[in-house]
């Protein structure tokens, strides 16, 4: 496809995380919410969909993390193959070990090793083009549909073993996915660039007392706020949404302030900051697949097929499988249009309309007792266009944008405005209900369509502010 041979590499190995990712998020709510008769830990569903966002919101916030460990200590390929490692552990966890300790253990392990994958898989597909390469944004896209591959087959497997014997059983197959993409990994990493081996800013030793100290506080802090209550199931979410506010402005007043940046570099950090926010109103809508969506396929969704119950969580594969199918479509688009493809601005703007077009599709079903798993179809099928208006785009366009000393920092700001997105996914689905469905899908998609004519209307000054960046 006229693209360079390590993506295929990248595409392979980032397919098999998604598949123990994304399969093990596809039971993860149900774990929660279903009763311990039925193989679940019986808590409490608006608690479980709003753990299950905050859990969300965690894997991108400790991208963070996972930029300072690539930018400072080991470098992006490095710190892959760590975080490579720890998800297979985490999902391990959740297949052996039984009730809440395992549920905790499995997903603090899981959470911290997808932060640190994800601050730095990107990075490396953005290593084999350069600045001006117009394959760029076509290579992302198709990077975007191995991604998808394993978000399809995930939830499908998982879901499918799951119904038939067992919660561990799923996650057990997620951990086994995990270890195909490391095994794949160790036997081709050697024909990365020799720049994703290189650490952009070491740390001087002279620091690492300092930064341990600074761990360890934060350690003790949230121990603190556990044990004593402050720090519970039910405002996680809500936690998530404060720290990850917190972090964009850390990262965005560092970038801004840092003498490493020069003038053009910080004037296309002016301009990330309003597709941060747009970015966040889109997945606080999208991330619900795994939320609000997960509860309406278990509670609204007709899903007998033939005399035969589709298992819950089979909804959650109809994104990745429209990705499938058009992300090769959405890439030779691009390549196609060359220089004359609309501005990253306004794909974004683009995208968040559809997305809040999406929910609104939900209100002709709102007096409907039982809902055609078609109708959800399509409601991810619209979503999927603005996804892969939004998202594919924002990953190559963060990397364009990135001061060259903070590459895998800014990715980390991009991830920070998914986990805010991600985390108001779990807060706002504590206040969905069959009762409420018709408010709640409507003011959402209402809002966002709104944010969307706002971006489209600022499109012009945002992208002069990126100084030459398509």
């Amino acid at each position: 496809m006229g693209q360079p041979r390590p993506l295929a590499n990248l595409f392979s190995v980032e397919l098999w995380e998604r598949f123990s990712f994304y399969g093990m998020q596809g039971i993860l709510a149900i774990y929660m919410y279903f009763s311990a008769t039925a193989g679940g830990l019986g808590i409490d569903e608006n608690v479980a969909l709003s753990i299950v966002g905050a859990y969300g919101g965690s894997v991108y916030i400790f991208s963070i993390l996972g930029a300072l460990v690539s930018d400072r200590l080991l470098g992006p390929e490095k710190t892959l193959f760590g975080s490579a490692v720890m998800i297979m552990v985490g999902h391990l966890a959740l297949a052996l070990l039984p009730g809440v300790p395992g549920l905790v253990t499995g997903l603090l392990l899981v959470a911290i090793g997808s932060g640190g994958l994800k601050a730095t898989a990107a990075t490396l597909v953005g290593s084999l083009y350069d600045l001006q390469d117009t394959r760029r944004d076509a290579g992302f896209s198709i990077y975007y549909m191995g991604v998808n591959i394993g978000g399809l087959l995930g939830p499908l497997v998982t879901g499918f073993a799951q119904k038939e014997w067992g919660f561990h059983l799923g996650f057990g197959l997620a951990a086994i996915g995990m270890a195909v993409g490391l095994t794949q990994y160790l036997l081709t990493r050697r024909s990365l660039p020799r720049t994703v081996h290189v650490v952009p800013d070491p740390l001087p030793r002279s620091k690492y007392p300092l930064w341990a100290a600074i761990a360890v506080v934060v350690v003790l802090v949230v121990l603190i706020l556990v044990l004593t209550g402050a720090m519970n199931p039910g405002n996680l979410a809500t936690i998530m949404v404060a720290l990850s506010v917190l972090g964009a402005i850390v990262i965005f007043a560092m970038l801004l302030t840092s003498k490493k940046v020069s003038g053009d570099e910080r004037s296309r950090v002016v301009a990330f900051i309003p597709l941060f926010i747009g970015t966040a109103a889109f997945f606080a809508l999208f991330q619900q697949q795994f939320t609000v969506i997960t509860l309406y396929s278990d509670t609204r969704l007709d899903r007998n097929l033939f005399g035969w119950e589709m298992p819950i969580s089979w909804a959650q594969s109809f994104n990745p499988f429209f990705i499938i199918t058009l992300a090769p479509l959405f890439a030779a688009l691009w390549t196609k249009l060359g220089t004359r493809q609309p501005t990253t601005p306004k794909k974004f703007a683009l995208g968040i309309m559809l997305m809040g077009a999406a929910f609104l599709l939900f209100l002709p079903m709102v007096p409907v007792a039982s809902v055609p798993v078609l109708w959800i179809a399509l409601i991810m099928l619209v979503a999927t266009l603005g996804e892969l208006s939004l998202s594919p785009v924002g990953l190559s366009l963060t990397t364009k944008l990135a001061p060259a000393a903070f590459p895998v920092m800014m990715m980390a700001l991009y991830n920070l405005s998914i986990a805010l997105g991600t985390s108001l996914s779990g807060a706002l689905a504590q206040f969905y209900s069959a009762e409420t469905e018709g408010a709640y899908f409507g003011i959402l998609g209402a809002v966002t369509i709104a944010i969307g004519l706002l971006m489209l209307a600022i499109s012009k000054p945002v992208h002069t502010r990126m100084r030459g960046v398509l």
